[in-house]
């Protein structure tokens, strides 16, 4: 009896070792290829036959110095890697009880300089009365003990913590030159779940056409009908929102202006 259940069972796991780890993936992967062949291939997009990039994939956009190209519209902010690294996915924003957002709490924050409590922020700035101070090595204090050293800018100011929202939509207004009182999309100062989504929204890529415009030299208008003419639909027309693939437009870019 235990034989003939002992047999039963092995049988049984071989079959479905066969036929889900083996037969069933690749019948996927052929129905891919031939239902979905540019996705199941890696979505690359090319230039002059050289790979550039995937559609599937977020990339940096930096000038010679580290810093954000002018000439290019930014994509979503990414902790993965040092920026959109496929191999070390993973999110940037951080979680109602992540002590950096403790400074988010009206009349309490638990940075001082003395390395105590404090009901104000010594920190605080005009852009962000949260400020989140820094290390010499750029990492957040937010348990200080005394004789804290903290990080400066070049005018003395302190420098804070540059992942929270209000230091991001302050590091977006200055990069597009735009005024306190413009509303800016979650998109562009939160990060996806995975820090590599391609996409932005449409409104993310309205306020930064100006920028782009003004650096590549042409009308703010040319730059606005690229993007107009590379905003896809959303999935099946009715899930999510507009959306406009970073990499594509900004090609679509160099190509009208080669």
């Amino acid at each position: 009896m235990f034989r003939r259940h002992l047999i039963t069972s092995l049988a049984l796991t071989a079959v479905v070792a066969v036929a889900l780890g083996l037969l069933y993936p690749l019948a996927m992967t052929g129905v891919g290829k031939v239902a979905f062949p540019w996705r199941t291939q890696g979505s690359y997009l090319k230039v002059n036959g050289k790979v550039v990039g995937s559609a599937l994939i977020g990339q940096e956009f930096l000038g010679k110095d580290g810093n954000a190209d002018p000439k290019y519209f930014q994509p979503r902010p990414s902790a993965a890697g040092n920026g959109d690294d496929p191999t070390a996915s993973g999110a940037s924003n951080l979680g109602p009880s992540d002590p950096k957002l403790v400074g988010f709490i009206p009349g309490f924050n638990t940075v001082a300089l003395d390395g105590n409590t404090s009901k104000t922020n010594p920190f605080a700035t005009k852009d962000d009365p949260y400020c989140v101070p820094t290390d010499p090595t750029g990492t957040a204090v937010t348990s200080p003990s005394a004789g804290q050293k903290y990080q400066r800018n070049a005018d003395g100011s302190y420098a804070c913590y540059p992942n929270t929202v209000p230091e991001r939509v302050a590091a977006y207004r200055q990069l597009n030159g735009l005024p306190d009182s413009t509303a800016i999309p979650v998109d562009a100062v939160t990060g996806s779940a995975s820090g590599l989504d391609p996409d932005i929204s449409v409104a993310n890529a309205d306020l930064q056409a100006a920028r782009v415009a003004k650096a590549r030299g042409v009308p703010v208008s040319e730059v606005e009908h690229v993007v107009a003419t590379h905003t896809n639909s959303p999935q099946l027309g009715v899930l999510g929102e507009k959306t406009v693939n970073v990499l594509d437009l900004n090609l679509a870019l160099d190509a009208l202006h080669a």
